[in-house]
């Protein structure tokens, strides 16, 4: 594709805001490949035939002479085989820093300014009350621990307690219990991944600076169970009864938000956090749908929650690497007054696939072809959190549980706040 059509290539980097030299520098180590690669059939072609030639020509000075020249043209064949060995490296480093190219239809954009709201759904609260942020309201209900966490890890993690982590606990197995009756099988992957995978998924090289790496052992922490779980089916060759095939996980993930403004207050971007994620490998023919009902069942959590939210389709300027259309599904946090990202639904078409080498046989005697796949978010679990403490909080400093979540904190209907001041 980069060969046959750069200009589409140079186009999409633009919408992007990626850097066009890496284009260039991709032409240009691929065109003398090329050129290469057709001076050795040449070169190969002339010493097969000359050394045939040599076989029955009898001894003496013409016959030295020929196999002479052969010896030149085997150390040229040599050089040039050494000189592509380098310029493959740099075509394949250009290529797995070239992003996904968007769909036609996702709108034109420089930044997240230029998102284009497709859906919205609940009413924002009216308090008769100053709501609080979340980060206060975890202070006074004593369900987080914001200083004994960066005595163990330091700044950017944080230590829920009490009926914090037993709610932390009810939203995740909440989540799995939905995403079992939506038609996903659950699994529970590694937390750490080889460079193989972090290849696979598209987050290296191109967020390996934003990645843990566990340098003894040359693995990462994951930066997202999308990760782990889509790497699962790495190398492998599936049928077409195999799909689609939906997975769920719930995993802690890892972020070092290297040369971000971090939200230092509260929990909305930390290093540690924990998601429900769904996974989906199907047809190539069904993927657009499939990226609708993946949205569709992240929706069904939000409102199952009773959160008020909006649905952002990402312009082309604020997508992830890897895919071709994405949603962000945004949590409205009345406290604080301001929209959450806590779910993001991807398709990523074959892009993942051909990194990570995932096909498929669309019958038992044709040629094996790549899957598509696509993630979504169901849901990150901090912000979630955030939200529901915010929107569900009360005038006396309690917190309201969500219907759906009671029966996982065994009937408990509010969070309030501690009698007395408690040591822990």
């Amino acid at each position: 594709m980069i060969r046959s059509n750069p200009e589409k290539i140079r186009e999409m980097l633009i919408h992007r805001n990626k850097d066009t030299a890496i284009l260039d520098k991709f032409l240009e180590a691929d065109g003398r490949w090329r050129q290469l690669t057709q001076e050795n059939n040449q070169l190969r072609k002339t010493r097969n035939t000359v050394s045939q030639e040599i076989s029955k020509m009898p001894k003496g000075e013409e016959k030295d002479k020929k196999i002479a020249e052969m010896r030149e043209v085997g150390d040229k064949i040599k050089a040039n085989d050494d000189e592509m060995a380098k310029l493959e490296e740099i075509r394949m480093d250009c290529v797995l820093n070239i992003p996904n190219i968007p769909a036609d239809d996702v709108p034109l954009g420089k930044d997240d300014t230029e998102n284009v709201v497709v859906y919205e759904w609940g009413e924002k609260r009216k308090f008769d009350f100053t709501p609080k942020d979340h980060a206060q309201l975890m202070l006074d209900l004593n369900i987080v621990d914001f200083e004994r966490a960066v005595k163990v890890a330091g700044s950017g993690f944080y230590c829920l307690k009490g009926d914090g982590a037993r709610l932390e606990r009810a939203l995740i197995s909440f989540f799995l219990d939905m995403h079992k009756k939506q038609g996903y099988t659950e699994v529970f992957p590694p937390v750490v991944v080889n460079t193989a995978a972090v290849t696979g998924t598209g987050q290296y090289p191109n967020l390996k600076d934003d990645m843990y790496w566990l340098e003894r052992d040359d693995l990462w922490l994951n930066p997202t169970a999308e990760v782990p779980v889509t790497n699962l089916l790495q190398d492998e060759i599936l049928t077409k009864e195999d799909l689609p095939l939906k997975l769920t996980a719930y995993l802690p993930s890892f972020r070092r938000e290297v040369g971000k403004h971090a939200d230092t207050n509260g929990i909305i971007r930390v290093h540690e956090f924990n998601k429900v994620e769904m996974v989906r490998f199907v047809e190539p023919s069904t993927s657009w749908q499939a990226l609708e009902e993946l949205r569709g069942d992240a929706e069904e959590l939000v409102k199952a929650l009773g959160l008020p939210y909006h649905v952002l389709l990402l312009c082309t300027g604020d997508q992830s690497f890897s895919c071709a259309k994405c949603y962000d599904i945004e949590l409205f946090a009345p406290g604080s007054n301001r929209w959450l990202e806590a779910s993001s639904c991807s398709n990523f078409l074959d892009f993942q696939a051909r990194r990570a080498r995932i096909k498929y046989r669309p019958e038992p005697h044709l040629k094996s072809e790549f899957v598509h796949t696509l993630n979504g978010s169901g849901m990150a679990l901090p912000r979630t959190m955030v939200a529901i403490l915010e929107n569900y909080q009360n005038a006396d400093g309690s917190v309201t549980i969500p219907e759906v979540l009671r029966p996982y904190m065994g009937g408990q209907e509010k969070i309030v706040p501690p009698e007395k001041k408690k040591t822990f």
